[in-house]
């Protein structure tokens, strides 16, 4: 796990964001971790995630050759990271605009379901995690409709996990699906082994938070989807 990884979890556990127990998922499986990206709620804590996002995407920038040329925030949550993001590209001296929508078009006013700068050229999708992938869609056909093209997506957390129910999984992760459906690439501020890392280097610790390496391993392994390539 990078350095850049480590901070990031570690942060998320200290922040509350990323909590270890028994939850249950959308998909209705029981999972011994939970990342709520809705607990970035005030500025010192959105500023700090912020500065991952933009890191993360710099990096796909200089490692990946990403380019992009605008910023997109799906409702609700995307909203606050990519206006954030975009703030923290500024400081880094890389100024770029971010748009985002609304869930139901505005009949008064400037009207429809865009805000900010209009969509064009390249552009990332900013969210929390990709779950059922509905946002991505949505944001995809948003940003082709208005003549732009989709660049990649860019996440908090990858859980690196199966789509479908308890009961019938798929063989591709949520992420992976996206990947395949819209040719476009998903960069994670951190993965779901990069989790499991941080709790083996607990192990022994006095957190406590090591003896949920196993738990969180064995989930892995039941509900875990295979690496792409």
């Amino acid at each position: 796990m990078s350095t850049a990884r480590a901070r990031f979890i570690r942060f998320a556990v200290d922040s509350g964001i990323l909590r270890f127990g028994s939850f249950r998922t959308k998909a209705g499986r029981m999972s011994p971790y939970f990342f709520n990206a809705g607990l970035f709620h005030d500025g010192q804590m959105l500023g700090k995630i912020a500065g991952f996002y933009a890191d993360t995407l710099s990096a796909a920038e200089k490692e990946a050759g990403l380019r992009y040329d605008l910023l997109f925030g799906p409702a609700y949550k995307g909203i606050t990271l990519a206006s954030a993001t975009a703030v923290a590209l500024a400081q880094r001296a890389r100024n770029v605009g971010f748009a985002y929508n609304r869930k139901e078009a505005k009949d008064h006013g400037e009207g429809g379901k865009l805000i900010g700068a209009p969509l064009s050229g390249r552009v990332v999708i900013v969210d929390d995690v990709i779950s059922a992938g509905t946002s991505v869609r949505e944001s995809v056909e948003l940003i082709r409709a208005a003549g732009a093209e989709p660049a990649a997506v860019l996440i908090a957390l990858d859980r690196q996990e199966r789509g479908g129910t308890a009961e019938a999984p798929t063989d591709r992760s949520a992420v992976q699906e996206v990947e395949a459906l819209y040719g476009i690439p998903v960069f994670a501020i951190a993965s779901l082994d990069d989790v499991l890392a941080f709790l083996e280097s607990e192990q022994g610790g006095s957190s406590g938070l090591g003896a949920w390496r196993d738990e969180v391993a064995a989930y892995r392994t039941r509900y875990g989807a295979a690496a792409n390539g």
